[in-house]
């Protein structure tokens, strides 16, 4: 701010308020009253800082007024503040107990130090008034893209000049390998604007997954006008980036739209962002589809979805295994990102391997459990049966039609896997004895004894326990990190309990324990109306 001198003349007085409101993008009125109070400042250390003094400057004139503020009361303490009502009256006879007079001052003469400590209030008071003017106009900028010219860089931190304030573009928000010099002409995405000590901070990137959709909807038409979605973006920035679109219109095909004629849109994108490769992928509302989709350009033979925990196993051809896992995992990754969904890639080799294991592992629990040779456990075991529980309850003719066995072996069969449940379930029993588990759980409906045992195992001991639980803390859960996806176990994690499942155990045992009341059923007389009617 220029060295404006506080005993300016009148017109001079408007003229500098002027100047300063234009070039700092304020109202003039924040420059007078920045001005009165430098004016107050400097008559308090004139006539005294005990004295209530105020200054006042006409927005049309440029006159400036100066008063001292006397209280009036009854019994004067303090003859700076305060004045008789005697004495009031005879300035204002309408004075009353508790108004305030004005008692007009002098105009001062500001001396070097005076005038100097005013410069620096009214410099404060038009920074603050530029720093609010500044947050103001971008706290609901943040989601867009700005242009700046680079001012300068710090540490590698580029600080950008706005033209109505300036951002800073950290150096982790920066492309790799991306350098700037004053003058350079810079987009970025505005992801934060904070109020600071130093005032407003308006945070910019580069390598935001919104800022290349951001761009995107500048070079696409379609994206602009709302007839193709960005549905999401997934960057290693500098390096690659998927980009899923989908559009309202049946006939407008959204890759194509952001791919261009002969490339022109993307390679607007690309170039801006320094090369990035950018893969753009057709969403779709079939998961599968949309995961074999993402981890393009590998090819995907078979994918299998575990909905409860939004994992996805994608079984791909042993040659296209690096493909699909990328330079550093990276085409899995995005594709993790893009999806929502955890991917465990294996190739068909493995897959077999793993199924061979699953095989011999049933084989070798029919043969233990069921007490038969390895040539029947691996004939149940091929139908279809997984559990000992399958072949227990299951309709008895289902078991006899397989071939090779009749009903007496099916019924035999049963016998045995019922008998093997029974002692299984007793040995749980004893052991949900051994760790504390009361019996009233065991009147949730729902809860088996393998579901007891691993209750106890993770100190929920009672009704009240379990009714105090979340659904996480039973089924486990999976917290998002920069590095991946790590997973917490819950209680029933090895049990394959669905989060439906656990919420409703949940809620019976909020139930039990009284906490909550049971949904009201419909009534019977109501029913019983009905089926009158329908007779």
């Amino acid at each position: 701010m220029a060295d404006y001198g506080v005993s300016a003349n009148r017109l001079e007085l408007l003229q500098i308020a002027d100047a300063v409101a234009r070039e700092k993008s304020i109202d003039k009125s924040v420059v007078l009253h920045a001005m009165e109070e430098a004016i107050t400042k400097a008559a308090k250390a004139r006539y005294g800082a005990e004295n209530e003094i105020v200054a006042e400057i006409d927005p049309r004139t440029g006159e400036t007024r100066l008063q001292r503020l006397l209280l009036v009361v009854e019994e004067v303490e303090n003859e700076a503040t305060q004045i008789s009502l005697a004495d009031a009256q005879r300035k204002n006879p309408a004075a009353n107990i508790g108004d305030q007079i004005a008692e007009s001052l002098p105009p001062i003469e500001f001396g070097r130090i005076a005038a100097q400590n005013a410069k620096q209030v009214i410099v404060q008071k038009v920074r603050d008034a530029e720093r609010d003017r500044m947050y103001a106009e971008y706290k609901d900028r943040i989601g867009e893209i700005v242009h700046g010219a680079v001012k300068r860089v710090e540490y590698g931190n580029v600080i950008v000049d706005l033209g109505r304030g300036e951002g800073i573009i950290r150096r982790d928000e920066s492309l790799p390998r991306e350098t700037f010099r004053p003058g350079d002409r810079v987009r970025a995405y505005v992801y934060d604007v904070r109020r600071e000590q130093r005032g407003p901070q308006i945070f910019l990137s580069r390598t935001h997954p919104e800022f290349m959709a951001r761009l995107f909807g500048q070079e696409v038409p379609e994206i602009y006008d709302g007839v193709v979605e960005v549905v999401s973006v997934a960057r290693d920035p500098g390096s690659r980036a998927k980009i899923a679109v989908r559009s309202k219109d049946g006939s407008i095909d959204p890759v194509g739209a952001c791919v261009g004629m002969r490339g022109s849109r993307v390679q607007a994108v690309v170039n801006e962002l320094q090369g990035e490769k950018i893969d753009i992928i057709q969403w779709t509302q079939d998961v599968a589809s949309f995961v074999v989709n993402a981890l393009a350009p590998a090819e995907v033979s078979k994918v299998v979805l575990d909905e409860e925990s939004e994992r996805i196993e994608v079984v791909v051809p042993d040659e296209q295994l690096s493909l699909a896992i990328g330079r550093r995992g990276q085409n899995v990754r995005l594709a993790s990102q893009l999806t929502g969904w955890d991917i465990d890639i294996m190739t068909e080799a493995e897959e077999s391997e793993r199924r061979q294991k699953e095989f011999a592992a049933r084989t070798e629990l029919f043969v233990s459990a069921l007490d038969v040779d390895e040539t029947l456990a691996q004939l149940l075991a091929s139908e279809g049966f997984a559990t000992v529980e399958e072949v227990a309850y299951v309709d008895a003719r289902e078991v006899a039609s397989i071939e090779g066995l009749d009903e007496q072996t099916a019924e035999e069969l049963q016998n045995r896997a019922r008998e093997y449940l029974d002692r299984q379930a007793a040995e749980l029993d004893a052991r949900r004895v051994e760790l504390g588990v009361l019996d009233e759980l065991k009147e949730i409906e729902g809860l088996t004894p393998a579901m007891l045992v691993a209750l106890g195992e993770a100190g929920l001991k009672s009704v009240e326990d379990l009714a105090g639980c979340d659904t996480d803390e039973l089924i486990g859960w999976t917290e998002r990190k920069a590095g991946g996806a790590v997973k917490h176990k819950g209680a029933f994690t090895d049990l394959e309990v669905g989060a439906e499942e656990a919420n409703d155990l949940i809620m019976k045992a909020r139930i039990h324990a009284g906490w909550i009341e049971a949904p009201v059923e419909p009534e019977a007389e109501e029913t019983e109306q009905d089926g009158e009617v329908e007779a």
